[in-house]
Order: structure tokens, then C-alpha cells, then sequence
């Protein structure tokens, strides 16, 4: 006769008493300081004109953050105008990139 082994019962999972936690209160957040980045989102969106000088001697009007050129001039006092008009328009402002000298490439806020 074959003999059979015994196999131990399963004992039914005993859960773990877990420490009694007292009722969470709810907690009033503290609002955070806000972030540079932050801020400009909550400003109204102004429209940032800059006005450029080629290589090839015209100015452009480029609208901040555009490749193409919104429209091209012989001269900066041309554009300086148009841009000026477009700014007023669009409640936005104008930057003048300077195109000779120490100063090339900085910027004039008009």
C-alpha cells in the first residue's frame, strides 16, 4: 500500500494590524510663490514686433519668435512706422535690433 504524505492545511491569511491612524484633517495649501513662467502666462498676450536689418541692406518686420518676415523696407525709417502702427494695433510693442558698430545686434525699445 502505497503510503501518502501528509500535506500541511493552508492557514487562512492573517492580516497585519496596522497602527490606528487618527481621521486625516484636510489642510489648507499654501499657495506656492509664483515662477517667472507662470507670470507671463497670466499677463496679456503682447505682440513683440522686432525690426531687422539683412544682409542684403532692407528692413524687416518679423513678428517675436517668426522665421518669415512680416514685410520688407528700404528703409528703417519706413518700417519703424509700419511696425509702430502694427504694435499700436495689436497693443504690443516694438524692438529695434541695431545694425553697425559695438552696439550690432542689441536692442532699442521704442
Amino acid at each position: 500500500m502505497p503510503v501518502k504524505k501528509a500535506v500541511p492545511a493552508k492557514k487562512p491569511a492573517v492580516k497585519k494590524a496596522e497602527p490606528s491612524k487618527p481621521a486625516a484633517k484636510p489642510v489648507a495649501k499654501k499657495e506656492a510663490p509664483k515662477k517667472a513662467a507662470e507670470a507671463k502666462k497670466e499677463t496679456p498676450n503682447f505682440r513683440t514686433y522686432h525690426l531687422v536689418k539683412r544682409p542684403d541692406g532692407k528692413w524687416e518686420v518679423k513678428f517675436a519668435g517668426g522665421q518669415k518676415a512680416i514685410k520688407l523696407f528700404d528703409t528703417q525709417k519706413e518700417a519703424l512706422e509700419y511696425s509702430k502702427k502694427m504694435a499700436e494695433n495689436q497693443d504690443g510693442k516694438v524692438l529695434v535690433h541695431n545694425s553697425k558698430g559695438a552696439n550690432k545686434g542689441r536692442i532699442k525699445k521704442k
